[in-house]
């Protein structure tokens, strides 16, 4: 449990230290709504059930005009909204409106005229933002899901000491040949091999270098690989509470068995397996560095330490090769965070996550915390 006590969330803060931003350099936000016309003079103001975007609103809109752009030397500050995708990092549509209701084109209008974009959405919009930022050359911030919790804690910490602690993560677990995962459910143990072929770690640190388009997904506070093969089994909790028995050959989830809930569910799910496999492949493995309070948001909860996540689908972003292009469907060109922690999974227990490497067995995590190997790292100096 964290306990620890976090400065007031600070958005001059939070952009030096992300950015550090040059003078001069251009910044917007962008929002998502399910129906633009509500972008109309902040008419989602008034609606109860956009606090997400409210939060862009109060929080980041109105401190970047409130003074943030003057300390920081920040240019626009204009606020643009899209129709949400309905998943996440699906690929963002073209048409943003402003608040008077002007209509704009996100590739050219938007991502080619500002150096700085943040993007405080619904759903994720990390991978479709990075392919574009790589492409045209800004820097970025994707924020979805905020809510006073994360704003309080895992937006005000001081990502210089994240990412410094994620570096002796990263230098833990980097160059690993293979992990093993031991997923207890019931009575039963289920065990998934995910192969990394010795390949660098990636850490998620919430910073975003000068002259290096890219793009945070913040809260930040991960080490991540994206799995060259995997096989064995886990247990995924559906949305609705189903839990299913997932089979994985070749990398890829190929089949959902029920252990308890709908069947319709899992009927679905092998469904979509059947129709569009590469759903079900294994795009990355991921562990939690910080000591977060627990937000009931995924984007942050996946960031504590003693957490494991594992997600399918697209994986460019991450440096994989599965690219929207490969999916049968757009609409499935997902990718989908599926996250192990007591307060997510209480059900399902990590009971051990082993890390193999150079003819070496290392425990990393167990019972949902972090082992020696990974708190000796964190204790170097």
């Amino acid at each position: 449990m964290d306990t620890r006590t976090y400065p007031k969330f600070c958005l001059s803060r939070l952009l030096k230290n992300t950015f550090k931003p040059k003078n001069g350099e251009k910044i917007c936000i962008l929002i998502d709504l399910p129906d633009l016309k509500l972008f109309h003079n902040f008419e989602f103001l008034n609606k109860p059930e956009f606090s997400i975007q409210r939060h862009a609103h109060e929080s980041f809109y109105k401190s970047l005009h409130n003074g943030v752009m003057g300390e920081l030397g920040l240019t626009g500050g204009d606020f643009f909204a899209y129709i949400e995708t309905g998943g996440s990092n699906l690929d963002l549509p073209d048409l943003a409106v402003a608040p008077d209701g002007t209509e704009f084109s996100l590739e050219r209008d938007v991502y080619s005229n500002y150096d700085i974009i943040l993007c405080i959405s619904t759903y994720s919009a990390t991978a479709p933002l990075t392919a574009f930022a790589k492409q045209i050359g800004f820097r970025g911030a994707t924020l979805h899901g905020i809510n006073d919790i994360i704003l309080s804690s895992g937006l005000a910490v001081d990502y210089n000491e994240v990412s410094r602690d994620a570096e002796k993560l990263r230098l833990a677990l980097t160059r690993a040949d293979y992990f093993e995962i031991d997923f207890h459910y019931g009575e039963d143990t289920y065990t998934l091999k995910l192969e990394c072929g010795q390949q660098e770690a990636q850490k998620s640190h919430g910073i975003c270098l000068v002259n290096e388009p890219d793009v945070a997904n913040l809260p930040a506070g991960e080490v991540y690989f994206v799995p060259t093969d995997g096989k064995g089994r886990f247990v995924m909790q559906y949305a609705d509470g189903t839990f299913g028995l997932q089979t994985v050959q070749g990398g890829k989830i190929v089949n959902a068995k029920l252990l308890y809930g709908e069947q319709t569910t899992i009927d679905s799910h092998n469904a979509k397996l059947k129709s569009d496999p590469v759903t079900g492949e294994l795009g990355e493995l991921g562990f939690g560095t910080q000591e977060l309070p627990v937000s009931g948001r995924d984007i942050q909860d996946e960031k504590i330490l003693g957490t494991l996540h594992v997600a399918t689908g697209r994986s460019d972003h991450l440096g994989g090769d599965l690219t929207p292009d490969k999916f049968a469907k757009a609409n499935n060109a997902t990718h989908d965070d599926i996250l192990f922690s007591p307060s997510k999974t209480p059900d399902i227990n990590v009971r051990q996550a082993r890390m193999h490497r150079n003819g070496e067995t290392v425990v990393v995590l167990e019972n949902y915390q972090p082992a020696a190997h990974l708190l000796n790292a964190l204790d170097q100096s």
